[in-house]
C-alpha cells in the first residue's frame, strides 16, 4: 500500500470531523454568516427551531461526533451518529433546495468512505442472527460476559 493510501483514510476523519464540529458548533454559537433562504427550506429550518430541541440537539450531535473523528475515538460510532444527518442533509438539497449538490455529496462520500474503511467494526452489526451475549453463554460458548473478546 502506497503513502497516499495509507493517510487518506486519516484525511478523509480529519476533513469530515473538522466539517461537523464547526458546523454543529456554528449551530451553537453563530460565528459563520447564513446565506438567506426562502420558501421551502426556509419553512423547513423554521420547523425545526419551533421544536425547541430539535437543532440544539443535531448542533450538539454534530460537534460531539465532529470531535470523536478529529481524536480518531470512536470512529464508527461516530460515522453511525453522523448517518441520518447525512441523509437527510442530502435529502434537504434533493427535495427543499433543488441545488447545491456538491458539498453533500462530498459528505456522503466521505462518510462512506470511512465507513468503508471501518467496515470491520460494523461487520457484526451486520449479522442476521446475531445473539446477545449472555444467550451465548447460556449455549455453550464459554466467554467472561465482562471481558471483551480480543478478536
Amino acid at each position: 500500500m502506497n503513502a497516499i493510501a495509507r493517510k487518506l483514510p486519516t484525511v478523509a476523519r480529519i476533513g469530515l470531523g473538522l466539517l461537523f464540529a464547526l458546523m454543529g458548533l456554528n449551530k451553537l454559537v453563530p460565528f459563520l454568516p447564513q446565506p438567506p433562504i426562502s420558501g421551502p427550506p426556509a419553512e423547513f429550518f423554521g420547523a425545526l427551531m419551533a421544536t425547541g430541541y430539535m437543532l440544539p440537539l443535531l448542533a450538539v450531535t454534530e460537534v460531539v461526533s465532529g470531535l470523536m473523528l478529529l481524536s480518531g475515538r470512536f470512529v464508527p460510532l461516530a460515522l453511525t451518529l453522523l448517518a441520518p444527518v447525512i441523509v437527510n442533509i442530502v435529502g434537504f438539497h434533493v427535495f427543499l433546495a433543488h441545488g447545491g449538490f456538491a458539498v453533500p455529496l462530498m459528505v456522503l462520500g466521505l462518510e462512506v468512505y470511512l465507513a468503508w474503511a471501518h467496515r470491520d467494526a460494523f461487520a457484526p452489526m451486520l449479522r442476521m442472527q446475531g445473539l446477545p451475549r449472555a444467550a451465548k453463554a447460556r449455549v455453550g460458548e464459554r466467554e467472561d460476559l465482562f471481558v471483551a473478546e480480543a478478536r
